[in-house]
């Protein structure tokens, strides 16, 4: 094979490991995010029996990158709560810990 075929195979196998591990983190972190935006809407909505669905999940990049200054990459959800006839909507990043935040209700 030539040098550049194996160049493109090696960045198409990075491209590839580098998506399989986003999505290995955000499946990871999904279950408590799904938890945190259900806990506050069913807190907000005072309904406990709302449930919560994800609408959409992936991993922001950094606002700031360079070779000195760099950032944290970090999961974001976006997770639909509904129930006792009210909707609202969660954006939720959980954190490198345990613990989780819900922010921006909106709702709809």
């Amino acid at each position: 094979m030539s040098k550049p075929c194996i160049r493109l195979a090696l960045g198409v196998a990075l491209v590839g490991a580098g998506r399989a591990s986003r999505s290995q983190c955000l499946d990871g972190k999904q279950a408590a995010a799904m938890q945190t935006a259900v806990n506050r809407g069913q807190l907000e909505t005072n309904c406990p029996v709302a449930t919560g669905q994800v609408l959409s999940r992936e991993v922001v990049q950094p606002a700031r990158q360079g070779p000195v200054l760099g950032g944290i990459q970090r999961a974001e959800f976006t997770v639909g709560v509904s129930g006792c006839g009210r909707r609202t909507t969660f954006v939720v990043c959980p954190d490198e810990g345990d613990g989780c935040f819900a922010t921006a209700p909106g709702d709809s």
